[in-house]
């Protein structure tokens, strides 16, 4: 059995709405990010992946529920405290754009987390590190001095992941790293990642809506739908056999060259889509699955095992 590093026990968030209403943007998740391996997190917009990743890092605090890091709770961890827990998690942001201070020059930008950490002695050891960082991601050293409006977009996101490596850590959650940049760049990070992953022994949470890239990175997967867990397992196993009918929905939406060639029994989701305010009952699925049955609307699925993977659903698919 792999290490366990970082797992999530019954997390649960909300957000205000007005007039008392919450939004439901995580509830009651649990999961366990192995040491080493790239955990993908998929779903469509607006389902809470997003803030489960921050969840599991520390940058938003749980109504309830617990993080636990290497087997010690960090869910109370204070965003002051610079503790040796909080600095080995880290966040590569979704918009390469937005996420660096453009006030800010390369060299700043990316020493940053060394200077938060007082991981360098002095500036010319601090100068040092950038530079073994940018040539790691691929960013030229002569950019040292360049701003955030002098690159393009693949090349801020290599100078985000430069920024969560400056730290030294061992997960980072990678939040929608390549859906801001073109297909081609998208490769070129997603193979970064992985060159870096294997020479770091670093271990994702890769969360992406997009399934074909999260079949390329990931082990294993975790399909979210409406704040909870869907489906957890292998990735070859779950994108050759769901088990849940909206895993088995986001693989029948995925776009084929020849439509000629869909598989016969994909289908489009219809019904309701559900508030994150107003949550249906019982199985938040329900009112799009064509599978529901009475207990579906009473009672809430539990994450059971099915043919080696987790599934919630009361009547999983065969």
């Amino acid at each position: 059995m792999s290490e366990i590093l970082l797992e999530a026990r019954n997390l649960a968030k909300t957000f205000p709405a007005g007039r008392k209403k919450k939004v439901h943007a995580v509830s009651d998740v649990s999961l366990k990010i192995r040491k080493g391996e790239t955990l993908g997190l998929v779903g469509e917009s607006g389902c809470g992946k997003s803030t489960l990743g921050r969840l599991m890092i520390g940058l938003a605090r749980p109504d309830a529920g617990q993080v636990l890091y290497r087997g010690k709770d960090v869910t109370g961890l204070s965003a002051g405290k610079i503790s040796q827990e909080r600095r080995q998690l880290q966040l590569i942001f979704q918009d390469p754009y937005a996420s660096l201070d453009p006030r800010m020059n390369v060299r700043d930008l990316i020493a940053e987390p060394l200077r938060t950490w007082h991981l360098c002695r002095t500036k010319e050891e601090v100068t040092q590190k950038v530079l073994s960082l940018m040539e790691d991601v691929g960013v030229p050293g002569e950019y040292l001095y360049r701003y955030p409006h002098q690159f393009s977009g693949g090349q801020r996101q290599r100078i985000g992941i430069a920024r969560a490596l400056a730290a030294d850590p061992e997960l980072i959650v990678c939040d929608e790293p390549v859906s801001a940049l073109d297909v081609p760049v998208q490769n070129q990070i997603l193979n970064l990642l992985r060159a870096l992953q294997a020479s770091r022994g670093l271990t994702y949470l890769f969360i992406s809506h997009d399934l074909s890239v999260v079949r390329h990175i990931s082990d294993r997967v975790c399909i979210m739908f409406l704040g909870m867990l869907c489906e957890m397992g292998e990735t070859e196993e779950v994108y050759r056999s769901p088990r849940h009918p909206y895993t088995r929905f986001l693989l029948d939406a995925i776009l084929l060259p020849d439509p000629h060639h869909r598989h016969e029994e994909a289908k489009l989701l219809t019904g309701e889509i559900p508030s994150a305010v107003d949550v249906p009952s019982g199985c938040r699925f329900r009112t799009r699955c064509p599978y529901a049955a009475p207990e579906c609307g009473t009672q809430i699925p539990a994450m059971k095992e099915t043919d080696g993977r987790l599934v919630a659903c009361h009547h999983p698919l065969i």
